[in-house]
């Protein structure tokens, strides 16, 4: 039997991590960066309606980490490449930004880079049904309007409530979350999370810049 000064010394260098890491989905995403007519722009995607998952939504390249892949960053570039039809050597300056981690959508690691050109874009029909641009200037300049999202618990058929306090009279923490949309027209609305990625990355620019 380990006593605490065996314990706390078995744990030392011990590097801390996200608990229960191993049971969320990972993703990666590239935020992409390109010129238009001298003005820099970000590129989104726009989902196929063959998608199972979110057809029609507003999006970034992006995907599940495979097991081949060597890092995030190669998953970023490697889907973006696969999605838009452009080889990887043309997704540049590739910088992480914070990670998103969420219970519904699991690990999300966004990066940005720089897309060379978009003149000899091949997109992959069954993901992609089209690509548009916004320029920079809209997200710097421009508030995004927020709704809230109210999260209800309700425990399944076979709760044990008696193990709990006030079982069934419980007081369960209420939920909510800010929700982000971006119209920058009646057929772009940027929301969800590549708003939120958007959002953070425009904050992050405007802290640099002060």
């Amino acid at each position: 039997m380990m006593n605490p000064s065996d314990i706390l010394q078995s744990l030392q260098g011990r590097k801390r991590d996200i608990l229960n890491r191993e049971k969320f989905r990972k993703a990666a995403v590239l935020l992409p960066l390109v010129e238009v007519s001298g003005e820099t722009h970000i590129l989104f995607e726009v989902r196929s309606s063959e998608m199972r998952s979110q057809p029609g939504d507003i999006c970034f390249p992006g995907g599940r980490v495979e097991e081949a892949d060597k890092s995030k960053m190669e998953t970023a570039i490697r889907e973006t490449s696969e999605e838009l039809g452009v080889p990887q050597a043309a997704i540049t300056d590739v910088i992480p930004l914070d990670y998103i981690v969420s219970d519904v959508a699991g690990i999300i690691y966004p990066y940005i880079g720089k897309l060379d050109s978009m003149e000899e874009l091949n997109l992959n029909s069954f993901e992609v049904a089209e690509v548009f641009t916004v320029p920079l200037n809209y997200f710097l300049h421009t508030e995004p309007e927020r709704y809230k999202i109210n999260f209800k618990v309700i425990p399944e058929k076979d709760f044990p409530f008696e193990l709990i306090q006030n079982g069934e009279d419980y007081d369960w923490r209420q939920r909510e979350m800010d929700e982000l949309f971006y119209v920058y027209h009646p057929r772009r609305v940027i929301w969800g999370l590549t708003a939120k990625i958007v959002y953070h990355f425009v904050d992050v620019l405007k802290k640099l810049d002060t």
